[in-house]
């Protein structure tokens, strides 16, 4: 059995959603994260990057990061529900 990193998955996970279908990758959104929480990360993204245009990089990596630390406090706090990838992520 090959156990995989957390880099290795997020790599496999980042490839899986560059080859995605736009129409299957927003369907994807919609399913996994709603509407409300994809508009507040529009939201978050848009004021970040207009307070200091030139941290574009910093600014995604950090969402990027938020991004999974706002999955392991669900996880650890049980308050997500088996989506879609949650399985892919401990194939």
């Amino acid at each position: 059995m090959d156990v995989k990193t957390k880099k290795d998955l997020a790599v496999d996970f980042i490839n899986a959603i560059r080859t995605m279908d736009p129409a299957a990758l927003n369907a994807l959104i919609v399913k996994e994260a709603g509407e409300d929480l994809a508009q507040f990360f529009l939201n978050y993204s848009a004021n970040l990057i207009s307070k200091d245009p030139s941290r574009v990089l910093e600014n995604t990596s950090s969402l990027m990061l938020m991004g999974y630390l706002i999955r392991t406090y669900e996880e650890k706090n049980g308050s997500t529900q088996k989506g879609l990838f949650q399985s892919y992520a401990y194939a």
